[in-house]
C-alpha cells in the first residue's frame, strides 16, 4: 500500500480483513494531519469504522437537523431538514490507523517507482508485492510514472478553508450555526460552513468545531500570487501557517464585506485560514499490470459533492469484493475493478465541475436545487440511512 491516508489505510484494512498481508508505506516521516478539516459523512465512508466492533457513528461525527442559505443581511432565505453527518479528517484518520496498527504501517517511506515486482523506495530499497495499492493522493508519485500525461486542471477559483472552536465564536453565532450546514451564495462566489468534531475528537455542542470553505473566483495572475511556488509552477495548495499575513487580513476583510454577520464573525475568527487550488484530475487507467491507483490518486474531483473521500474508501471496499471474487487472481480481479471505478470517477468529476461553473461563474445556482446534493454515486446519496 503506497499511501497511508484515509484512502489507503481503509484499503489496507479491507484487504487485510479477507486474507491478504499488507503493509503500508506513507512517505510523510510525522504523523498525517489533515488540518482540521471537515467531512461529510457517506455511508461508504463510515462503512469500516462504524462497522462490528467500530465506533458508534454518534462518537466520531456531528449531526445535521437543516440545510440552510442565509442573505447577506443574515435572514433565513432558504431553509430544509437534513440529516447529513460531518466528521473531521483527524476524527476518521486516527479511528482507522488505531484499527490497522503501527507495526506494518511505515512512515517517511516513499515511493519512487515500479519496480518489476513491487516498488522501489527512495533509498533504494525495493519491495516485492502481489499487488501494489497507489493511494498516494493527489500528488501520487506512482501515477505520475505510470501515467505521465495526466495533470491537474485548474479552475479559476480556490477554496479558503478554515476551523475555529465553537467556544471562541459568540455564543449566539455558535447556537445558530451549531445545527446544520449553512451557505451563502452570491454571484461568484459561495460559502458553507457546518460542525465537526474538535481536534481531540469532541462531538458535544459547545466543544466542537465550526469548519468552513469559501470559494472564491481567482484570475490567472490572482492564482499565481496566492500559489505560485516562485519556480513559475503553482502549488496545489497553501496550509496554516502557509498563508502571509497581508492575504490572510484580505480574506478577514472581504468577509465583512460581502458575507452575513453570522459567517463572517466565523472567517474573522479564524486564526490560521488555509487554501486548496481547485480543479479537475482523470486518470484514463486505473489498473496497470499489478497497480492499482484508487481515490485522489486517480481521479480528484471538485469538493462541490462532498464525495472525494467517499470515493476512494469505495474504491478500496470494490478492490477487495473484485479480488475475493478472482479469489486471489489480481490481474483478474484488476480487470473487473477497474472498468466499473473509472465510471464512478469520471461521473463524479463531471457532476462536481458542473456544480462549480454554475456557483462561480453564473450557471445558476438555486438553492435547494436537488441536483446540487452531496453524493458519490448521484446527488443526495449521502442523506439518508443514518
Amino acid at each position: 500500500m503506497v499511501g497511508g491516508s484515509i484512502g489507503g489505510l481503509t484499503a489496507a484494512l479491507v484487504l487485510r480483513s479477507i486474507g491478504c498481508e499488507v503493509d503500508v508505506y506513507e512517505r510523510a516521516s510525522a504523523p498525517l494531519d489533515g488540518r482540521g478539516a471537515g467531512i461529510v459523512l457517506h455511508p461508504e465512508t463510515a462503512r469500516w469504522p462504524t462497522g462490528p466492533g467500530g465506533i458508534p457513528l454518534e462518537r466520531m461525527s456531528t449531526p445535521c437537523r437543516f440545510l440552510r442559505y442565509l442573505a447577506r443581511d443574515g435572514s433565513v432565505a432558504y431553509e430544509r431538514p437534513s440529516d447529513l453527518r460531518f466528521t473531521s479528517w483527524n476524527t476518521l484518520y486516527r479511528a482507522l490507523l488505531g484499527d490497522f496498527g503501527e507495526e506494518r504501517y511505515h512512515r517517511g517511506a516513499s515511493a519512487e517507482d515500479v519496480a518489476g515486482d513491487g516498488v522501489r523506495l527512495a533509498g533504494g530499497g525495493t519491495v516485492r508485492a502481489d499487488l501494489v495499492v497507489a493511494a498516494d493522493g493527489i500528488d501520487s508519485t506512482l501515477r505520475r510514472r505510470l501515467l505521465p500525461e495526466v495533470r491537474f486542471r485548474p479552475a479559476a477559483y480556490v477554496g479558503w478553508r478554515g476551523v475555529v472552536d465553537e467556544e471562541e465564536l459568540p455564543e449566539e453565532t455558535a447556537a445558530q450555526l451549531g445545527g446544520g450546514i449553512t451557505y451563502h451564495a452570491a454571484p461568484g462566489t459561495h460559502i458553507v460552513v457546518y460542525p465537526i468534531p474538535d481536534a481531540g475528537g469532541e462531538v458535544a455542542p459547545g466543544r466542537r468545531r465550526a469548519n468552513y470553505v469559501w470559494y472564491r473566483n481567482l484570475d490567472a495572475a490572482g492564482l499565481d500570487a496566492l500559489l505560485g511556488d516562485g519556480e513559475g509552477g503553482r502549488r496545489l495548495s497553501l496550509p496554516p501557517g502557509g498563508v502571509s499575513e497581508a492575504d490572510a487580513e484580505g480574506l478577514r476583510a472581504a468577509a465583512a464585506d460581502v458575507l452575513p454577520p453570522r459567517l463572517a464573525e466565523v472567517v474573522a475568527a479564524t486564526r490560521q485560514p488555509f487554501v486548496q487550488a481547485i480543479g479537475d484530475l482523470e486518470s484514463p487507467r486505473m489498473a496497470l499490470g499489478r497497480v492499482a491507483i484508487l481515490g485522489d490518486a486517480a481521479f480528484v474531483a471538485r469538493p462541490h459533492a462532498a464525495a472525494g473521500t467517499a470515493k476512494a474508501c469505495a474504491d478500496a471496499w470494490a478492490l477487495g469484493e473484485a479480488l475475493g471474487a478472482a479469489e486471489g487472481d489480481v490481474a483478474r480481479a484488476l480487470a473487473a475493478w477497474e472498468a466499473d471505478r473509472l465510471d464512478v470517477g469520471r461521473r463524479l468529476v463531471a457532476r462536481a465541475a458542473r456544480s462549480g461553473d454554475r456557483s462561480q461563474f453564473g450557471g445558476g445556482w438555486t438553492p435547494g436545487d436537488p441536483s446540487l446534493a452531496f453524493g458519490l454515486y448521484r446527488p443526495g446519496d449521502s442523506e439518508g440511512g443514518w
